[in-house]
């Protein structure tokens, strides 16, 4: 089979940059959207549902939507992967996947900012609720199909680490874009209001998205690339077969460490910048910007590191440098030094570390995949990337928990608000538990046995290297 060229892996990772602009909207406007703050309203934001703590008292309707959608998504996860996995279509087991559910996944996300009723109403609830439920499946129709094919498209070590860098960016530039209404809706406000100012914003991204995952799945051919037998294995056969892979478990468990450190940074970054640096709030996006900008000059140096150190070295010393970040944010009370130079400090320590998890656990997964498939007999990359994506996002959730419960220590919250009032000493108590993950992650990730994987992968294709003709070779 043919391996893709550097060209045709950027066009790969180009449907990378159209999802994440999705997620990014979700991620950064559906709660600023749908829980506006007093001052937003003053600005004429509309409250289309009831808002503060109203749910057992210390949850709000969205945060329960929104909980209930991720149960729903937890779900469809290995449901789609085993779809996928078994798929027998002619065109191949994943790129079918995504034609379908780009567009709907671009429809549904614009949809889901425009409840119908201009005021609180249990049908803007429904409808939230109905869309973002939909959201989550599109969205699942075409991450995980996607993800798969890291692994089956990585033909070689350095294919799946150009691979892994070249999403990992454009995964970082999807994400700015979404950020984009922040500049861009001030401008329209005064000609179409608050509401629409913004929803401009989303149907212009969610086009641009949309061709950008429509691109792949045009201009790359999966049968020229990949030839696997599907699976024969029901969901549930084919999820514990995934789980029993003892270096799966390994990597899943470092991984969930991972993402409850990070999602604790990142959700309480805003609020270390206001409450612990006694900074502007706009300084978070100064402070997030650069360290996304400052990642990103690291992402050339990774693969030749990786070539020198391995990957698993090269994680471990990725939790290990963000913990220290975290040790610094821990201490931005007590250290005699400027919040704005901390955040510098924060964000340059930070960056590095930042790069190589953001590159190197993809490429990890694939290969467990790949060296799963050698010794079964069955390409489950599918369920593998399915259940890493479950694992991301049952940290995500956890670490949500976590940081509500632990940043407002020390304060009295307002049931009948949107904001949550943190207090520094309950930031620095978020802190040092972010680092304790970190530490977890390098811990735990320490027993994979990553000699032992590529060596599987190395010995099934040292022979058909030797009878492959040149003219399958790479350019």
């Amino acid at each position: 089979m043919k391996r893709l060229t550097k060209k045709q892996m950027i066009i790969f990772a180009i449907g990378q940059l159209g999802w994440s602009m999705l997620s990014g909207l979700i991620n950064a406007w559906l709660v600023t959207f749908y829980l506006p703050t007093q001052g937003d309203i003053e600005g004429g934001a509309t409250q289309f549902i009831a808002p503060g703590l109203v749910i057992f008292g210390f949850l709000t309707i969205l945060g329960l939507i929104t909980a209930a959608s991720r149960i729903f998504d937890a779900v469809t996860d290995p449901w789609i992967a085993s779809l996928s996995d078994r798929s027998k279509n002619p065109k191949g087991r994943r790129i079918p996947f995504m034609q379908k559910a780009a567009i709907p996944l671009s429809v549904v996300t614009v949809l889901l900012f425009c409840a119908p009723v201009e005021m609180i109403s249990g049908i803007n609830v429904a409808w939230i609720s109905v869309f973002i439920i939909l959201f989550y499946l599109f969205m699942t129709m075409y991450c995980t199909p996607y993800n798969a094919l890291i692994s089956e498209f990585g033909k070689t070590q350095d294919d799946r680490m150009f691979i892994s860098t070249a999403i990992s960016l454009t995964f970082f530039a999807g994400t700015l874009i979404a950020y984009t209404p922040f500049v861009f809706a001030g401008m329209l406000r005064s000609a179409v209001g608050y509401n629409w100012s913004y929803r401009i914003c989303f149907i212009v991204i969610a086009v641009l998205a949309c061709v950008a995952m429509m691109l792949p799945t045009f201009l790359l051919k999966e049968k020229e690339f990949v030839e696997t037998k599907p699976t024969t294995s029901n969901m549930f056969k084919s999820l514990a077969a995934t789980f029993k892979n003892r270096d799966f478990r390994v990597f899943v468990g470092s991984d969930i460490m991972y993402w409850i450190g990070l999602t604790l940074f990142q959700t309480g970054l805003p609020f270390f910048v206001k409450v612990s640096m006694e900074l502007d709030e706009s300084m978070t996006m100064v402070f997030m910007g650069g360290m996304t900008v400052l990642s990103a000059v690291f992402y050339p140096f990774v693969s030749a590191l990786v070539r020198k150190f391995g990957k698993k070295k090269l994680t471990i010393v990725g939790f290990l440098g963000l913990a220290v970040a975290y040790i610094v944010t821990a201490l931005i009370r007590v250290l005699p030094v400027p919040g704005m130079i901390l955040g510098v400090i924060i964000c340059v320590i930070a960056a590095f570390p930042m790069a190589l998890l953001g590159i190197i656990p993809q490429s990890i997964v694939a290969d467990v995949a790949e060296a799963d498939g050698i010794v079964t007999g069955e390409n489950r990359e599918g369920m593998f990337f399915a259940a890493r994506t479950f694992a991301m996002k049952w940290g995500q959730s956890l670490a949500m928990l976590i940081f509500t419960s632990l940043a407002i220590i020390g304060t009295t919250q307002n049931v009948n608000a949107n904001d949550i009032t943190a207090s520094a000493t309950g930031l620095t108590i978020v802190a040092v538990v972010a680092v304790v993950f970190c530490v977890l992650g390098a811990v735990i990730l320490a027993l994979y046995d990553e000699k032992k994987v590529l060596k599987t992968i190395t010995d099934k294709k040292a022979p058909e290297a030797e009878k492959a003709p040149e003219t399958e070779k790479a350019e």
